[in-house]
């Protein structure tokens, strides 16, 4: 029997993972954060595809045959490569999938005014893949994009909450809306941003939606096992969890905590 692997470049990924693990708390589930070479961001393509593939590899060692990409970074910059030029080398019923196309499923069913916001860092942003998967599921939607660069750095560095954050906040959103006055829903792009939510809901127009990646992703993880049962029956059903860092556990498990919203214990793994 296998857990389920959760990879991110550091600390976002624990606001998706905390969803699944509330969603379906009887799997066992290993969460990687790389976060010695964390941030993935301003990175090229293949530096992340080769960081990410490192990783989901090691997850893979230690018994995973799904890993969930709980990275917008990842999903958008290594998770095409991974599963069209790795995956079919193991010729088993190993998966790997992202965050950006369960939301990109689920926007169309929100936006009324068929324009969409994506607050995202630049890396993401960049890389199109919100424009080109949501093109893909609805395509009378418009997506306008905006990197954030500042709003990771607030979170990591526990500023979030201050006053300091609202000018950057402020800054991004009219930024967005100056692209298109009437979007009426904005997804989070990044796995960090959830924690800027107080700060953001302020500073949106009346009626806008906001969408938080971790519901979703949770929702379509379980949807997922649903509709593939040779998946599911593989997976350890012992409801534990094992934190593993590239950090050591002094630098990690403080900062897991806060994203983790509970006390994490963490491995240091050294790549």
């Amino acid at each position: 029997m296998h857990p389920i692997g959760i990879f991110d470049s550091g600390y976002g990924g624990l606001t998706v993972f905390k969803k699944i693990a509330e969603r379906l708390p009887q799997y066992d589930y290993i969460y990687l954060g790389d976060n010695a070479r964390n941030p993935y961001g301003p990175r090229s393509f293949q530096t992340v595809y080769e960081y990410t593939r490192e990783c989901v590899q090691h997850l893979f060692d230690k018994g995973c045959r799904l890993v969930i990409l709980a990275c917008n970074t990842a999903s958008a910059k290594a998770l095409r490569n991974i599963q069209q030029l790795d995956l079919p080398k193991y010729g088993d019923n190993r998966r790997v999938l992202g965050v950006i196309r369960p939301t990109a499923e689920v926007v169309g069913n929100y936006s009324k005014t068929r324009k969409v916001g994506v607050l995202a860092t630049h890396g993401t942003v960049i890389s199109e893949s919100y424009l080109l998967e949501i093109e893909h599921h609805f395509a009378d939607i418009q997506v306008f994009q905006q990197a954030c660069p500042m709003w990771v750095p607030l979170v990591e560095n526990n500023e979030h909450r201050d006053a300091g954050a609202d000018y950057f906040v402020r800054k991004n959103l009219q930024q967005l809306f100056s692209q298109a006055a009437d979007i009426d829903t904005v997804i989070l792009g990044c796995t960090h941003y959830p924690l800027l939510v107080p700060k953001i809901k302020p500073f949106l127009p009346p009626n806008v939606k906001l969408l938080e990646q971790g519901d979703i992703v949770a929702d379509s993880l379980a949807d997922y096992l649903v509709r593939h049962p040779e998946i599911e029956k593989t997976c350890a059903k012992n409801g534990q969890i094992t934190f593993f860092s590239t950090e050591t556990p002094e630098n990690f498990d403080e900062k897991a905590s806060l994203f983790f919203a509970q006390k994490v214990n963490s491995t240091q793994l050294h790549l």
